[in-house]
């Protein structure tokens, strides 16, 4: 089964089934099974995420509080945070940990056990990030779905553009702490020599970052935003949107949400 090309329905499925994968996982099963969740991302902002999940479990008889427990770690953007949420999910004795927020709460779960078996989800080349060997047999205690998100960044630009011709210099707003980090600021730089457009980009790790970010981008100059791809940018979609607007700035990134806003503000 590829991993990028999985329903819901096999989604759910494969997370059933994983509960009797490896057996050694399941030697000391509590009377009701526990789920572990570990996400990089907030409650706040998953909410709807959460409520599909528990849909897509109920949709294969597993209904939270009555057969089947759920654990959930909430790293808030902090990707620090998500060993230390990995290892207490593992000391529940978790039958099976599913991770979302991309990449860094998957490789979290990876380092933490290679007995419990991991259902993840992520927007990169799982081969690349180094938690599967290979779409079709992807080997260990992982699998899962990429959503291929971070791929595009180089078309989002271009995108930016045609939205925004005036645009000669376009501000990008990037994670250093995000693994794929410097991979795509190298990938952003190439694409706009091409289409021949200054980048300014401003990295963001918290949120006086991000308030600080917004006022760099003004004394730069820049006409455009392009968000990249990252779990902790998600959290604090409200706050980068509000300061968009507050600055003119049209800007675009990944999810169908804010790319309902991009637009000149």
């Amino acid at each position: 089964m590829r991993i990028n090309h999985l329903t819901r329905h096999q989604f759910i499925t494969l997370l059933g089934g994983a509960a009797a994968w490896p057996l050694s996982a399941r030697a000391q099963q509590p009377a009701m099974p526990i789920i572990g969740f570990l996400s990089s991302r907030s409650p706040e902002e998953s909410r709807h995420l959460v409520a599909a999940f528990r849909t897509g479990l109920r949709e294969s008889d597993y209904v939270e509080g009555r057969n089947v427990a759920i654990e959930y770690r909430w790293a808030e953007g902090q990707y620090d945070r998500l060993p230390a949420l990995a290892a207490d999910l593992v000391r529940l004795a978790v039958v099976v940990l599913v991770t979302t927020g991309g990449e860094p709460s998957a490789l979290a779960a990876k380092a933490a056990t290679s007995s419990i078996p991991i259902v993840f989800t992520t927007g990169v080349d799982p081969i690349a990030a180094g938690l599967v060997a290979s779409m079709n047999r992807p080997g260990g205690n992982l699998t899962g779905i990429s959503l291929m998100t971070t791929v595009p960044e180089a078309k989002r630009l271009q995108l930016l553009q045609e939205l925004v011709p005036s645009a000669s210099v376009i501000g990008v707003l990037i994670n250093p702490n995000y693994p794929q980090a410097e991979a795509r600021s190298r990938e952003l730089q190439e694409a706009a020599s091409v289409i021949n457009r200054r980048l300014q980009i401003v990295d963001a790790s918290n949120d006086g970052d991000l308030d600080s970010a917004f006022v760099k981008f003004v004394q730069q100059g820049v006409e455009a935003l392009l968000v990249v791809a990252d779990p902790f940018f998600d959290t604090r979609r409200n706050r980068i949107v509000a300061s968009a607007a507050q600055h003119r700035l049209p800007a675009i990134r990944p999810w169908p949400r804010a790319r309902r806003r991009c637009r000149r503000l």
